[in-house]
């Protein structure tokens, strides 16, 4: 049965942090997060519907107008599922705004939520209409109103996310983009418990930063954003505004920046305590959860999900206690890493680890790692790591006390060409590897050049600051 909705929602008809919410009988539920003074300026807007979930139709769009009846923002149905925006403020290496591509409207189950295309303004008043053809079999919304918060956060270098609207920002790039261009101060952005579906950026001019969640599965950002969406086989063609910032692989690096769940370009930045999972189907693409791409980058009890290059890291990184899924060259880079005490899982056969460092730096480092695998993960179907030696010369990667399950091939390590005589500057090192339980492992049919580490060789690689040059993430 079609319903047609007309419904006011104010702030002050509502309860102190209860959303706010217009219902009507037998009809969908309209909400925004909402607590006392408001909801977020950044908050995205939901409908839930009874019965059946709803179908994304092709015709008429969702409006959002100011009290006096000005267009703040509209959502096109047609266009929802490969709409444009820009994220975070970012720009690519030519200085141009780079928008990405992105789904307005997504429907999980029987709710709707629409992401506006830029951030509300403080103390409005907002009416929203939905058109007919929007969700088909539906008249629409012909009245909802809602106000926002009456000014920004007093404190902008202590900022709270909230996907229920206690917080300061409903979405985690909403704190992001509160933090000024040139920041010079320490700023903590605690993302409380929730979900939260976005696409986040942080730019090179936004140093200094702490995301915080509320613990690995309680706080999950997540987006399927991939290659095919933002990425390199989508933006082929493009133009000077798609060239990714802070190339290291002038032509490697063309487009690839724009395709993960969580991307940061700035440095001295901290994640912790959450779980940043990159939604993308199996198969669907290079799909990193987080990229890093300046120095001092540290990534603390976090959970790292996809499938094909879930972890990419360039400059300096260190990565400790956390738990890292995924198949092929799931951790990747052209940076100097280090990741200690943590789980690298893989979810199918494939590759851990490819490294393009150069000679002028470290390559990947690895200690006290466990290596697990997915069940139905087949044994000898992984390698610690691969390598196109014709183009990365001095690729180096290295396992130290590491465990490891019998999905390992025993050769250990895969290099193209297959000719250790083309891979004499290439660094595949590794030191007193055992199985699950600790016993020594078999390495004598590891790859002919790769090597064991002596033991003040380990003890030296082991050694944070000296991987990082000087940069100790610990003190």
């Amino acid at each position: 049965m079609k319903a047609t909705i007309t419904v006011l929602v104010t702030a002050a008809a509502l309860a102190l942090c209860a959303p706010a919410t217009a219902t009507a009988q037998a009809g969908p539920r309209l909400s925004v997060p909402e607590r006392g003074g408001g909801t977020c300026v950044d908050a995205p807007l939901t409908i839930t519907f009874p019965g059946s979930p709803p179908t994304l139709g092709t015709e008429g769009a969702i409006e959002i107008r100011k009290k006096d009846g000005s267009l703040a923002d509209r959502v096109e149905a047609a266009t929802a599922k490969t709409d444009k925006k820009n994220i975070g403020s970012a720009i690519s290496d030519t200085g141009l705004p780079h928008d990405w591509s992105y789904e307005s409207i997504m429907i999980d189950g029987n709710t709707a939520s629409v992401y506006p295309h830029h951030q509300l303004e403080y103390g409005q008043e907002y009416r929203v209409t939905v058109d007919p053809g929007v969700f088909p079999g539906w008249d629409g919304v012909k009245d909802w109103r809602f106000t926002t918060r009456k000014h920004a956060p007093r404190d902008p270098r202590r900022l709270t996310v909230a996907a229920k609207g206690t917080g300061d920002f409903c979405t985690v790039q909403g704190a992001i983009d509160a933090v000024p261009t040139g920041n010079t101060r320490p700023v903590t952005i605690d993302v409380r418990p929730g979900v939260y579906t976005e696409i986040v950026y942080v730019r090179e001019d936004r140093p200094f930063l702490t995301v915080k969640g509320a613990g690995a599965g309680r706080t999950v950002i997540q987006y399927p954003n991939n290659d095919l969406r933002n990425g390199d086989k989508a933006l082929s063609n493009g133009g000077p505004a798609d060239l990714c910032p802070r190339r290291v692989l002038d032509e490697s690096d063309r487009h690839n920046c724009w395709r993960q769940a969580f991307g940061v370009d700035a440095a001295d930045f901290r994640l912790q305590d959450l779980t940043v999972h990159n939604t993308t189907p199996d198969g669907g693409s290079q799909a990193e959860a987080f990229r890093g791409n300046n120095d001092r980058i540290a990534l603390e009890r976090v959970d790292l999900l996809s499938n094909q290059d879930t972890l990419r890291l360039q400059g300096k990184g260190f990565v400790t206690d956390s738990h890292i899924a995924g198949d092929t060259d799931f951790i990747w880079g052209t940076g100097t890493v280090f990741i200690q005490d943590s789980v690298l899982e893989s979810t199918n056969g494939g590759y851990i680890s490819q490294s393009r460092s150069d000679n002028t730096r470290p390559g990947y480092v690895f200690v006290r790692t466990k290596l697990t695998r997915a069940a139905g993960v087949p044994d000898a179907s992984v390698v610690l790591g691969r390598s196109a030696v014709w183009r990365f010369l001095y690729s180096q990667a290295m396992f130290i006390d590491t465990k490891m399950d019998a999905h390992v091939a025993p050769v250990g390590w895969q290099i193209d060409p297959n000719d250790c005589a083309q891979a004499q500057s290439a660094s595949f090192w590794e030191y007193k590897s055992t199985d699950l339980d600790g016993e020594p492992i078999d390495t004598s049919q590891r790859l002919p050049c790769s090597r064991q580490l002596t033991d003040a060789e380990a003890a030296q690689w082991s050694d944070p600051a000296f991987v990082l040059g000087g940069w100790d993430p610990e003190s």
